[in-house]
């Protein structure tokens, strides 16, 4: 069977597998944090016609030849990697107190209980004992408890866990660098706590989770407040917004997607193109077979 023909397949599935991650990327064009995908191409192994080889030199010291290159056929394409490019979004004003951006880097904490008995409410700072996840998506609301959680009910984490507004607050207000206060009943301003946020060496190596989260892994470098790569175990490694690398905290805007539709567009077309040039390498190998086939006749 003809090379090019399973090179001409292995160049459809990974077009395939590029207009799959841009169609991902125009769909959430309006999701709040959305970072965009990405699809890298490397070339599969290559078969070796004829070695390289040097010089042939005669008794004398002079060169009877010259050295040759090695003759190679490439045997088609792979997925080299689909990344996650944390760009910063543009910033959408909502006048919504509970609408939070970051301006740079660092994320929003996100925690529900994941043991039994254990209450994210009581400034639980072991954060072994919670299921933790993170975003850019700052859409919050409060329960009716008053504490401060996402649109999957999700807590906010502070500096002393859970962040909760009493339901006898006048009005509230979110700080640049996090501080959440309220005036009383009396009156007085309070400070009902601090959102935390995180910081990644290495944000691409975030895994994607559904719902605007993201889930930690062995290569995203979770730097805790001390700079170091210790990992997140407890609400003393969380940074507060502004400092240690992280971005200011902008109330009442939105982070909005970092989908570019233009780029995306241009991508869509060269992918379609590229898709289209690999068929037709395998109905030309098609027929170039039958011809073979046809010999006998």
């Amino acid at each position: 069977m003809l090379r090019s023909l399973y090179s001409g397949v292995s160049g459809m599935k990974g077009f395939q597998t590029k207009l799959d991650t841009i169609g991902n990327n125009i769909a959430n064009v309006n999701t709040y944090g959305f970072k965009q995908g990405r699809v890298t191409f490397q070339d599969m192994m290559s078969q070796t016609m004829s070695n390289a080889q040097g010089p042939i030199e005669n008794g004398s010291g002079g060169n009877v030849t010259g050295g040759l290159n090695a003759s190679q056929v490439g045997l088609g394409t792979q997925i080299g990697s689909i990344d996650t490019i944390h760009t910063q979004g543009n910033r959408q004003s909502t006048g919504r107190p509970l609408d939070l951006a970051l301006e740079g880097d660092g994320m929003f904490v996100l925690a529900e209980a994941g043991t039994a008995g254990v209450n994210v409410q009581g400034g639980n700072t072991d954060l072994s004992q919670l299921q933790i996840s993170f975003t850019r998506a700052g859409n919050f609301y409060l329960d009716d408890d008053g504490a401060l959680v996402n649109n999957s009910g999700k807590y906010v984490m502070g500096d002393k866990g859970a962040i909760t507004i009493p339901d006898d607050a006048q009005s509230f207000n979110v700080q640049t660098d996090g501080t959440v206060n309220y005036i009383d009943a009396n009156n007085v301003v309070q400070q009902a706590g601090q959102i935390m946020l995180a910081n990644f060496s290495n944000p691409g190596g975030l895994e994607k989770i559904g719902g605007n989260e993201y889930r930690a892994t062995p290569n995203s470098g979770l730097l805790s407040a001390d700079g170091t790569e210790d990992g997140l175990n407890s609400l003393d490694d969380l940074s507060i917004a502004g400092q240690n690398g992280t971005g200011g905290m902008i109330a009442g805007a939105l982070e909005m997607s970092n989908v570019d539709l233009a780029d995306q567009f241009t991508e869509m077309i060269t992918s379609q193109r590229g898709f289209q040039a690999n068929t037709k390498i395998i109905t030309t190998s098609d027929e170039i077979l039958q011809e073979l086939v046809n010999l006998k006749r």
